[in-house]
Formats: structure tokens, C-alpha cells, sequence
């Protein structure tokens, strides 16, 4: 079976079972019950006046009734909203109003029952509390600020008409909703509810439209099932939003909503395109297990904390383009089925994609972000458990030809696993470690004894085994999971070997990370080589020049010094900014470099000089140019020595010591010896020469092989017309 074919049948299949969960559950399917009471004006008057204490405020009961204001009961209608709205919206305490587990028939209106004040103006109406005039202010003041904005962008002449003054319809008081089925449309828009609201369970068959509204408390559509298309667009929660479990059957859209404090989408199901373009997540947003099967657009929004989407499934496109994240988005566990597109995103420092299990559930799915951009704000915490979720991360930037974002997954797969490595070479194995080693490191006496007693029954094969143990708690083993490894205990001479080998690729990989990004950054090997070159030329310089100071001296002058100087400067100053613009720690790169380069060189010339040096040949240098040439050669077959052969040796002659310029032959020698490449052919001579210096010499050879593979390997992984070694992981 295809994968096409199998990613259809799993979409029928939830696709059925959301169905099955609609007609079975009663808070979202038919709760019209029978025993539900018709409202008439003599039960509504009785109802409002006798209403219920609740929380300190009084509320008005129309629980379990079936209300009717269809536009054939008119009369019915207009006095419902009448005697309603009298008692609302009396001064003093805010009197709420309780719909829940009732039927409404008809268009249900919440500005019939609000109190109608302008926003733009100094005064409010005297009825409502301080508390509720600096609510009100907030708002004030925002669209305040909007409506000068607005007049100063639009040159629009005053034709002499006053325009009506900005109003809203502000409901005081709490509004309960818990599983009322609304049968019309529901309309609360340009409405400011200054108390809680509470709708956990309704069904909205008809469409619903908030626009414009302002919820000043909790506000919960916690389990809500929206039948038809759903308008929040440019709300505002002041405090925490309840969506969970809710059910959005046609459109709905959130455009220029601003949640100010946490939004709660866990477990929301939308079944049609779901929009929240630009809008402000002031809180964390949470959309755990939400599913999606229509397209959701969250374009030029801002994340201000973190966004929540683990075990969400995506069946169609995911638009994040434009938007800002400042906190980490945690993906963990997220489904793919389509595309994730993270075109123009800004991340803030410290904010990143962290997708550990991560699923590609498509041949189609795949993640979409800036070249050479994205690749970097994508984490992954641990290798294990995620190696194939790197390979399709390495596959899917490589399929859209984004070579660097595809080399950082590979960067990063390496430096996970060289963790691993280090874990193993110098943590401790729990099922062949005693008692006392596993207490020393942090377990008590208690669980050493049960980690003993668990590995005896059968070894441990991860390290999670370890919370199956009931002494074992989550605080332990965050406290100690860096410093154990679960493998078969071996013979103590096979662990020693084993842990050779180990350290041997430990340091190996740490050396392809540190020199090269792993074979991920041409600039940065680059910038190696040049401070390689410099430093080995300046030392071939020391040796040819400093010969000796008695009987008669052999020193270079003081402006050739200078000049070696300023030419080794410019070389490193170069490799430098390379390794800092390009290593992810520089100080590491740079300390692993001159464990190469320092070490061995230092103990060849401090032999060199204590030995001194008396042979044939002083006042000569060591390094002849070939003479009947002088052009750009590439010299990867020769040998950094020239040959025995007499006729061959009339080719070469010693390079100069008396002009100004004689301090680039070394510079060029150390080119030629490292990267076999050069502008003159320059070799050591073959006779009168100590073998000290000749060692000297090999030893960068021998360097410039593994040099050469290295820079070959990054630049064939790096630029696409010379990326012959790309191949799929």
C-alpha cells in the first residue's frame, strides 16, 4: 500500500471518527431535551424577579427553557429584550444571565441586552463601578489612538458632516452559556462583556459572529461545537481564552484578534480553513492534539510567548509566513501531512522549532523557510528516537535545493550524536556499575537496590527504563540521565577497548565539527587553512634566517622582519574572522588547531637550536624554486622535497635572501605544502640539511593531506555546482 493511499485512509478514518464523536457525544450533538419548558412573558417576568445568588452576584435563571425569537413571534421577541435589558442594566451591581442547557430559536442578539456608551468621549455613564470605567479605558484609549491615526493617514476634506460617535455595547454582568443550542445566528458583535463568559458545551448551529468584541475576563467555548462559519476577528481577551475541545465545522477566523493572556486551543478540532491571520499572542498559545483537516493560516501573527503544538496533526498547509516568535514552538510529536511554511519568520534570541518525533506523514508533507535560514531554528533535543526524523529533515531540504539548511540538520544529527559518544566514553553503564557507584552519583540506597535487583531480572536497554522502577522518581533521573549510559555489561578487557574506540570517534567527530561544521561551512575551513599557513611560514622563515649568532652571525634585518610580521598578521587576521563569523565556538576551534599545529613543531625547532647547526651550505637557503618556470601550478602529485637526480637539481636554485620580497617564498612554500598549490614550485633541498627541519617539513605534508580531504569534502557539501558528494542518509 502506498503512502498516498494510506495517508488517505487514515484522513477517512479520523474524518469518521470525529463524525462518530459529533452524533454520539450529548454536549455537542441534539440537547434540545423534552422536558425543556417553552418561555413565555409570565415565566420570564417571574424569572426576573426572583433571580439567583451566584459567586456574590445575582443572575438571572433561563436554564432548561426553549426560547423562541423567531421573527413570526415578534411581540414575544421585542418584550423579552425589553424586560431583560431593565434589569441588566440597572446601576450598581451587574446582574448576570444564565442561558445554559436551553434552546434558542431565532437570532439571538447581545446588543439588545447591553448598554450602548461611547467609546470616544471623557465621560461614562455614571451606573458602572471604578472597576468597570478602567475597564472600559483600556479600550478607550486604544481606539482613541487608532481613530487619530486613521484621520492622519486619510487627507479627507470635512464636508461639513458630523459623523455618529464610536459606540459599544457593554454587557456588565456574567454571561452563562453551558451547553445552550442557539438554532439562528448569534451575534455579539461590537460588544464589551466586562464579566466572564461562559459557553462550555454549546452548539452553535447557525453561524456566530464576535467581531469587534472585548471579553474582559475568563472566557471559555471550552467543548463548543460551531456548526457553521465563526467570526472573531479583531477581538481582544483580556484574560485567559478557553477553546478546548471545541469543534469548528465551517470557517472561522480570529484576523487581528489580540489575546493578552492565555489562549487554550487543546484538542480543537478544525474541519475548514482556519484563519488567525495577524493576530497577538501576548500569552502562550496552546494547540495540543488540535487537528486540522483544512488549511491554517497563522500569517504575520507575533508569538510573544510560547506556542504550543505537540501531537497536533496538520493535514493540510500550516502557514506561519511573516510571523514573529519570540519564545520557543514546541512540535513535539506534530503531523505533517501537507507542508509547514515558515517563509520571512523572525525569531527572536532564544526562539526555535523544537521538533523532537516530528512526523512526516506524506510524500508530500515537507517543512518550507528561508534558504540557509530556517535550518537554524530547527532543535532537536537527543538522537535517540530521532534519527529518522533528521534523515527526512536532511530529505526535505535537500529535495527543495536549500544544500544549507540541509547540511545544519546533518550538523546537528552529528552533534547529537557526538554527545552520545561522550555520554558513553565517560558515563557510567547502570547494569554494570554496584551499588555504591550508582548512589555516588546520585541515586539514594534505596534505588540502587532496585535498579540492582530490575538489572539482575533483565538489563536495562535505555535509560527511560529507569522510570518504570517505583523508587525511581522524574527529579532523579533529570538529575542523573547525563551521567549514565544503559548498555550489556562486557569482559573488562573488551569495556577498555570498546571505550578506545569510542574515544578515538569522539575525537575525530570533534575535530569535523570544530574545523569544518562538519563539513558545512567552506568559510570556515577556509579560515583554518589561512592560519595554518601563516603560522607554518612564519616558522619555516625562523629556520632559514635564525641560523646562529656566533662565530659568525646569520640574522635576517630589521626590515625584513617587519615585513614577515605584517605579512603573518594579515594571514591570521583573515583565518580569524572566518573561524569567529563561522564557528558556533571559535575559542574551541581555534584551541583544536593549535593542539595540531603547536605541539609537535614546538618540539622539533627546541631540538633544532639546542643541537645547533654546523654544516656545509650555512649562508645558502634550504628552499630552492624551480627556475624555468614562474606561474599559478597546481602541485598535488610532487613531493615536498626535490629528487636525488642530478639533472633534475640544475632545474632548482636557492631562493633569495637579499631582496625585499624573499619573505613571500616562505608564505608560498607553506601554500604549496598544504594545499599543493602555489605560484612557484618551492621544495626543501635535499642536501646539508638537518632532519629536524626535514621532519618539520613532512609534518605539514602529512597535515595538507587531511587538510585537502576536508576542505574537498566541505566544499563539494557546500557549493551546489561542486556537490558531487551529496548523497541521501
Amino acid at each position: 500500500m502506498s503512502r498516498k493511499l494510506l495517508s488517505c485512509l487514515i484522513s477517512f478514518i479520523v474524518g469518521a471518527i470525529v463524525s462518530f464523536i459529533y452524533l454520539a457525544q450529548p454536549a455537542y450533538g441534539a440537547i434540545a431535551q423534552p422536558d425543556l419548558t417553552p418561555l413565555t412573558l409570565e415565566v420570564l417576568q417571574q424569572r426576573l424577579k426572583s433571580p439567583i445568588p451566584s459567586e456574590g452576584i445575582k443572575i438571572i435563571d433561563l436554564q432548561r427553557l426553549n426560547i423562541d425569537l423567531r421573527p413570526e413571534n415578534t411581540e414575544f421577541r421585542d418584550r423579552f429584550y425589553a424586560f431583560l435589558k431593565q434589569q441588566l442594566q440597572r446601576p450598581g451591581t451587574p446582574v448576570g444571565l444564565d442561558l445554559s442547557y436551553s434552546q434558542i430559536q431565532g437570532e439571538f442578539k447581545i446588543s439588545q441586552l447591553g448598554l450602548r456608551v461611547p467609546l470616544l468621549g471623557e465621560s461614562l455613564s455614571p451606573i458602572f463601578t471604578p472597576a468597570e470605567q478602567q475597564q472600559l479605558q483600556r479600550d478607550r484609549r486604544r481606539l482613541s489612538r487608532l481613530s487619530t491615526l486613521s484621520q492622519s493617514l486619510l487627507s479627507i476634506p470635512n464636508l461639513g458632516t458630523q459623523e455618529a460617535p464610536l459606540q459599544i455595547t457593554v454587557f456588565r454582568g456574567p454571561l452563562k452559556l453551558t451547553q445552550t443550542r442557539f438554532l439562528g445566528l448569534v451575534d455579539f458583535t461590537n460588544t464589551f462583556f466586562l464579566n466572564r463568559v461562559e459557553a462550555p458545551g454549546a452548539q452553535f448551529t447557525q453561524s456566530v459572529d464576535t467581531t469587534q468584541a472585548r471579553f474582559s475576563q475568563t472566557t471559555s467555548f471550552a467543548g463548543a461545537l460551531f456548526e457553521r462559519d465563526t467570526r472573531f476577528r479583531s477581538n481582544i481577551f483580556f484574560s485567559r481564552a478557553e477553546f478546548n475541545q471545541a469543534q469548528f465545522l465551517g470557517p472561522v477566523t480570529f484576523q487581528n484578534t489580540e489575546f493578552q493572556a492565555t489562549a487554550n486551543f487543546n484538542q480543537t478540532i478544525f474541519q475548514q480553513p482556519a484563519n488567525f491571520t495577524r493576530v497577538q499572542w501576548q500569552g502562550n498559545a496552546d494547540f495540543a492534539r488540535a487537528l486540522w483537516q483544512a488549511e491554517a493560516v497563522f500569517t504575520r501573527g507575533t508569538f510573544s510567548k510560547a506556542l504550543f503544538l505537540p501531537d497536533a496533526i496538520f493535514e493540510k498547509a500550516a502557514l506561519f509566513r511573516q510571523v514573529q516568535f519570540n519564545n520557543p514552538v514546541n512540535m513535539r510529536g506534530t503531523s505533517i501531512l501537507e507542508q509547514a511554511d515558515f517563509s520571512d519568520a523572525g525569531f527572536a534570541r532564544g526562539a526555535y522549532l523544537n521538533v523532537p518525533g516530528l512526523k512526516f506523514d506524506s510524500d508530500q508533507a515537507k517543512i518550507v523557510g528561508d534558504p540557509g535560514q530556517i535550518g537554524r531554528f530547527i532543535s532537536v533535543p537527543a538522537l535517540q528516537g530521532n534519527e529518522n526524523l533528521l534523515r527526512e529533515l536532511v530529505r526535505n531540504f535537500r529535495r527543495q535545493e536549500q544544500i544549507p539548511d540541509a547540511n545544519q540538520m546533518d550538523y546537528t544529527r552529528q552533534r547529537l550524536k557526538l554527545r552520545d559518544l561522550r555520554q558513553q566514553l565517560f558515563g557510567m553503564n547502570i547494569n554494570a556499575a554496584s551499588t555504591a557507584q550508582l548512589q555516588k552519583i546520585g541515586f539514594s540506597a534505596a534505588q540502587a537496590a532496585a535498579i540492582a535487583q530490575r538489572r539482575a531480572q533483565q538489563p536495562f536497554r535505555n535509560l527511560t527504563d529507569l522510570l518504570s522502577l517505583a523508587n525511581v522518581d522524574i527529579a532523579t533521573y533529570i538529575n542523573v540521565r547525563d551521567r549514565i549510559v544503559a548498555k550489556d555489561p562486557v569482559a573488562p578487557g573488551r569495556a577498555v577497548f570498546n571505550r578506545i574506540i569510542t574515544g578515538l570517534d569522539w575525537v575525530g567527530l570533534s575535530l569535523l565539527l570544530l574545523l569544518s561544521h562538519y563539513g558545512t561551512r567552506s568559510w570556515l575551513i577556509l579560515g583554518v587553512g589561512l592560519i595554518t599557513i601563516a603560522y607554518f611560514g612564519v616558522l619555516f622563515w625562523v629556520i632559514d634566517r635564525y641560523r646562529r649568532l656566533t662565530p659568525q652571525p646569520i640574522l635576517p634585518e630589521l626590515s625584513e622582519i617587519l615585513w614577515i610580521l605584517t605579512g603573518f598578521s594579515l594571514l591570521f587576521l583573515l583565518g580569524l574572522i572566518a573561524v569567529f563569523r563561522n564557528s558556533d565556538h571559535p575559542w574551541l576551534t581555534l584551541a583544536s588547531l593549535a593542539a595540531i599545529d603547536i605541539p609537535v613543531p614546538t618540539i622539533l625547532i627546541a631540538l633544532l637550536y639546542k643541537a645547533g647547526r654546523y654544516h656545509p651550505l650555512m649562508d645558502v637557503s634550504y628552499f630552492m624554486e624551480e627556475g624555468t618556470l614562474r606561474q599559478l601550478r597546481i602541485l598535488v602529485g610532487r613531493l615536498p622535497i626535490i629528487p636525488r637526480y642530478e639533472m633534475f637539481r640544475e632545474r632548482y636554485l636557492p631562493i633569495f635572501w637579499d631582496r625585499n620580497w624573499s619573505w613571500l617564498n616562505y608564505f608560498d612554500f607553506s601554500f604549496n605544502n598544504l594545499l599543493r598549490f602555489g605560484f612557484n614550485d618551492i621544495r626543501l633541498r635535499d642536501e646539508h640539511v638537518p632532519g629536524l627541519i626535514t621532519a618539520l617539513v613532512w609534518y605539514q605534508w602529512a597535515i595538507g593531506i587531511l587538510y585537502l580531504a576536508l576542505l574537498f569534502w566541505t566544499l563539494s557539501r557546500t557549493i551546489p555546482g561542486l556537490n558531487l558528494l551529496i548523497y541521501f542518509k
